[in-house]
């Protein structure tokens, strides 16, 4: 199983620019999920017969949020949300349950530059670990999306710049302390140890991407209990399309 993840920001966006195809119809990938959707159903976004997909919006507004999963195989259940609608509303949580695990699409909420949602994501970060460990009570779990935070210095190109800025407060850190504490393994750390590794750079700056000044804000987590089954992980650095790139992980 080979898992790809990609906050596209606005599918319609990535589509017209034809980069979504090209990953659909390179058959790489036996699911993809994606971030910040932007849409509101995917037939007229995305016209595939190789993949079944499923789609949670935004229903507080139009063109915000959402998350979308294309999946070859035929899911057992789906699960729209957290089970919470405060944070459901915001299309933000989408779950397959496969025969061997769960898949988690997660697009975690942005704190905002004034940090005027800090409070609302650290509550969403409680959330949806209770909402995983309640999944790994069945069996073990994937998670994959953009979670919006750097876990540590390594994760991002100026650590000293950006201490306590929206995306490396030490709340937001701490969150990832409290899931791999709890038994989740960040997938990327298993094969690669170094810095300089990023799957977002800002648009504010033009350079920022020639330059390498980015974040690594995009993860798969998998519960401890698949840490053997990772076989590979990887982010693609070249894709073009968003000021994302996409990450991947493969289990056996």
């Amino acid at each position: 199983m080979k898992i790809l993840s990609w906050n596209v920001n606005g599918l319609r966006s990535v589509a017209r620019k034809n980069e979504i195809q090209k990953i659909i119809n390179s058959q790489i990938y036996d699911t993809i999920l994606l971030q910040e959707t932007k849409i509101e159903e995917a037939s007229n976004t995305i016209k595939t017969d190789q993949y079944l997909q499923y789609i949670m919006p935004s229903t507080i507004k139009k063109g915000y949020s959402g998350v979308m999963t294309m999946c070859k195989e035929k899911p057992i259940n789906v699960i729209y949300g957290i089970g919470d609608e405060k944070y459901d509303k915001e299309g933000r949580v989408l779950t397959l349950e496969l025969t061997d695990y769960f898949i988690v699409n997660s697009y975690f909420p942005n704190s905002r530059r004034d940090l005027s949602r800090l409070d609302y994501k650290i509550e969403f970060d409680k959330k949806i670990l209770e909402f995983i460990e309640e999944l790994r009570n069945k069996k073990p779990v994937i998670v994959g999306g953009d979670f919006n935070v750097a876990h540590t210095e390594l994760d991002i190109a100026r650590p000293k710049q950006n201490e306590g800025n929206a995306g490396f407060t030490i709340q937001e850190r701490k969150f990832i302390d409290e899931i791999i504490k709890k038994g989740y393994i960040d997938t990327f750390r298993l094969f690669n140890k170094e810095g300089g590794n990023y799957s977002w750079w800002t648009y504010l700056y033009k350079s920022a991407r020639e330059n390498n000044i980015g974040w690594r804000i995009d993860y798969f987590f998998v519960s401890n209990e698949l840490k053997n089954r990772v076989k590979a992980v990887g982010i693609l650095e070249k894709q073009e399309g968003s000021d994302h790139v996409p990450v991947f992980v493969e289990i056996n």
